[in-house]
C-alpha cells in the first residue's frame, strides 16, 4: 500500500494536468544530494520491478537462436537475432543506434555476452542496455515478461535524472504504489538512503510537477 502522501501528490498531479488527446506517461524527477558522482559506486544504475507495470509494452532485444530464439519471438520479443547478426550490426553502426534507441532491454544467451560486448559494448555500454545474461537455469519467457514490469534507474554523473513510472490514465492508487517502488529502490541503492535525497517530484508529459519527498 503506497503512502498516503504519495498518493495526494498522484491525486494532486492527476487534477492540475488536463487529459490530453495521447497516452502521457507520469514521470518521477529524481535530485540527489552530498554524493560524489564522479565516483561510479556512488551512481544510481539498478533495475526495479514495478508492482503494477508501465501501462504500456516494451520493446524487447533478444540475441539467440535455435529453440530459445524461438521462444523468445513467441514469448513478444520486438526482435531476435543470432549471433550471426552481431557483426552485421557492429559494422552498421546507424543501424545499432536505432536498435538501442527503440529498445528498453536487450536480452542475450551468456555466450554471446563476449561477442556483444566487444562488438556493440560502445553503443549499447553509455545508454545502460548492455544485455542481461540468459544463463541455463533461466527461461527467456520469464525474462521478456518481467521486462514489462522492469524500469532501469541511472542516474550516471548527474544528480537529477527522470524515470517512467506509468500511464496518466492508470488508477492514482497504482501510480503511487509505483512511485513508492521506484523511491524506495533508489534510497536503498544510496550510502545514506533518504538522506541522500534532494527531493522527488511527480510529473506528466506535458502538465505541471508535483512534490513527493
Amino acid at each position: 500500500m503506497a503512502d498516503q502522501s504519495t498518493i495526494d501528490a498522484v491525486n494532486k498531479l492527476l487534477e492540475e494536468s488536463p487529459n490530453r488527446n495521447f497516452p502521457e506517461s507520469v514521470d518521477l524527477a529524481i535530485n540527489l544530494k552530498n554524493l560524489d558522482l564522479s565516483k561510479p559506486h556512488n551512481r544510481v544504475d539498478k533495475e526495479i520491478s514495478l508492482p503494477h507495470g508501465l501501462g504500456k509494452s516494451r520493446n524487447v532485444c533478444v540475441f539467440a537462436k535455435g529453440e530459445v530464439g524461438l521462444k523468445a519471438k513467441d514469448a513478444g520479443a520486438k526482435y531476435v537475432f543470432s549471433d550471426e547478426d552481431i557483426d552485421d550490426l557492429a559494422s552498421d553502426k546507424k543501424r545499432a543506434k536505432s536498435l538501442a534507441k527503440e529498445c528498453d532491454l536487450f536480452i542475450a544467451e551468456a555466450q554471446y555476452m563476449p561477442t556483444i560486448g566487444k562488438a556493440l559494448g560502445t553503443v549499447l555500454g553509455p545508454r545502460g542496455k548492455m544485455p542481461t545474461p540468459l544463463t541455463p537455469n533461466k527461461d527467456v519467457s520469464e525474462l521478456i515478461k518481467s521486462a514489462q514490469n522492469t524500469v532501469h534507474v541511472r542516474s550516471k554523473d548527474n544528480p537529477s535524472f527522470h524515470v517512467s513510472v506509468g500511464q496518466r490514465n492508470e488508477e492514482p492508487d497504482k501510480l503511487a504504489d509505483n512511485i513508492d517502488a521506484v523511491i524506495s529502490g533508489v534510497e536503498n541503492s544510496l550510502e545514506k538512503g533518504r538522506q541522500n535525497l534532494r527531493s522527488v517530484y511527480v510529473t506528466t508529459t506535458m502538465g505541471s510537477s508535483v512534490k513527493v519527498v
